[in-house]
């Protein structure tokens, strides 16, 4: 009951009510929600670290900056949830907000087209030599058919496209990158297609921002080439993974195309089965399906694995055995 009076309070108030509308929307600053809200940056920090401290947001930092959103689980998460369904829909202050929210978006999305557009062709560069992207994601959707996903994590999610695709069979979807420019391509990105059950964090990879068990689905799309130790970011996949949760990772074949390495910065030309295998076994992964997409002259390999047990418990069955 303490819980839920707290969250009362928190929510109490008329900006914070705005705030809470705001926020159900996505990913927002405290730069942002001061120009929506125009009122000054200490009041607006000082309404939203209430409502955190509440439970009814979730702040992230990311950087010098932090993003704030409607806590996604926990009494403060229901509660935000029923509050806002008590919100009048024509109510005119809600109404002209959304008006600014969608010109901050906007702002947004151009500048993250710019940084976009700067670097698409090093990109497409590397698209001509494989098979199609939508075959490609084809089969991502079809390693994850029939399972029941609540917690999807991208790892290295660049742009968010993962994320999109497949987003229709997950509940929730979190992306991980550590580039901050790749992050708003990404928000904006989900932004445009009204995907609001994803959302995109900065974090390494070799260390989740996440607890343990916590996901039933983990992604490495494209990922592990640029990796210095991809076997270390397989292992922090399977930590965040729930027992019987599915890893997808997808990666090139062993190639020799140096230029890839020269100028695309891909520390690793392909991967071959039995490495990636080592790999998974070794994290606690029971190997299942691979798939396999042959290009000109690059093959895109998609590797599955099942989540069996803790690493930990591989390490102990094998001084047991010794």
């Amino acid at each position: 009951m303490e819980s839920i009076l707290t969250g009362l309070r928190a929510a109490a108030e008329p900006t914070r009510l705005r705030l809470l509308a705001l926020l159900a929307q996505g990913d927002l600053t405290v730069t942002e929600l001061t120009h929506i809200l125009g009122q000054s940056q200490p009041r607006v920090s000082r309404h939203l670290k209430l409502m955190c401290e509440a439970g009814l947001l979730d702040r992230f930092p990311e950087g010098a900056w932090a993003f704030y959103r409607v806590a996604a689980k926990g009494a403060g998460a229901a509660l935000a949830r029923s509050l806002l369904d008590l919100l009048p829909e024509g109510d005119p202050v809600l109404g002209l907000d959304r008006q600014r929210l969608e010109a901050v978006r906007s702002a947004r999305a151009a500048k993250a087209q710019d940084y976009f557009t700067e670097n698409a062709g090093r990109w497409d560069d590397i698209r001509r030599l494989h098979v199609d992207d939508r075959e490609v994601e084809k089969a991502l959707v079809a390693t994850f058919a029939g399972r029941a996903i609540h917690d999807l994590v991208d790892m290295g999610t660049g742009t968010g496209r993962v994320l999109e695709v497949l987003a229709p069979h997950v509940e929730r979807g979190v992306g991980i990158d550590l580039s901050r420019e790749m992050l708003a391509v990404a928000r904006a990105n989900l932004e445009r297609a009204g995907l609001h059950q994803c959302m995109v964090r900065q974090g390494d990879i070799t260390q989740l921002p996440l607890p343990a068990q916590s996901a039933d689905a983990v992604t490495i799309h494209q990922v592990l080439h640029y990796a210095t130790d991809p076997a270390a970011v397989v292992a922090e996949a399977a930590r965040v993974l729930k027992p019987g949760g599915l890893l997808a990772i997808v990666d090139f074949a062993p190639h020799q195309l140096e230029a890839l390495r020269d100028e695309h910065a891909h520390r690793r030309l392909g991967f071959a089965d039995a490495e990636v295998d080592g790999w998974l076994r070794a994290a606690g992964l029971e190997p299942g399906p691979v798939t396999r997409l042959p290009g000109r002259p690059l093959t895109v390999v998609l590797w599955s694995a099942v989540r069996t047990r803790h690493p930990l418990e591989t390490t102990n069955a094998i001084g047991a055995q010794a």
